[in-house]
């Protein structure tokens, strides 16, 4: 009698082996995505920064003074502009020496309009906050 060698895997252990891969992938692929979602907070911390430092040089232009500088008039493209951007930047709250730049993340690619980093200037210094997705920026 001849002995049939049966090699391969049972419909039941391939069944069992993509339970686990569902289970695994349930597990870790929310923490990706919002990996994922606060590394973009870099492309608006850079840009805050670059809008601030115009901020700055608009200041110095003005005589001491905040009002009038919006990013219509600043010396550098408006950031929401650049392509692929993922935030929408404002200024807003200017008086002679304080304003506030908000990144607010757009919704095109997934983003939530409530996920948003403020960054502050007044006369007691420089703040940074974030909201939503980006809740434990520093």
């Amino acid at each position: 009698m001849k002995h049939i060698n049966k090699s391969g895997f049972t419909l039941l252990e391939i069944i069992i082996v993509i339970i686990i891969v569902g289970v695994l992938a349930s597990l870790a692929l929310p923490r990706f995505f919002s990996t994922v979602e606060f590394s973009r907070s870099t492309e608006a911390l850079a840009s805050l920064t670059a809008v601030r430092q115009s901020l700055e040089r608009c200041y110095l232009q003005r005589s001491g003074n905040y009002n009038g500088c919006t990013l219509a008039n600043l010396d550098i493209e408006n950031p929401t502009n650049s392509p692929n951007a993922h935030f929408t930047y404002t200024i807003g709250g200017q008086d002679a020496t304080s304003y506030t730049i908000t990144a607010t993340r757009n919704t095109r690619d997934g983003g939530s309009s409530s996920s948003t980093i403020a960054l502050s200037q007044t006369s007691s210094g420089v703040g940074r906050v974030g909201a939503s997705a980006f809740v434990g920026l520093q």
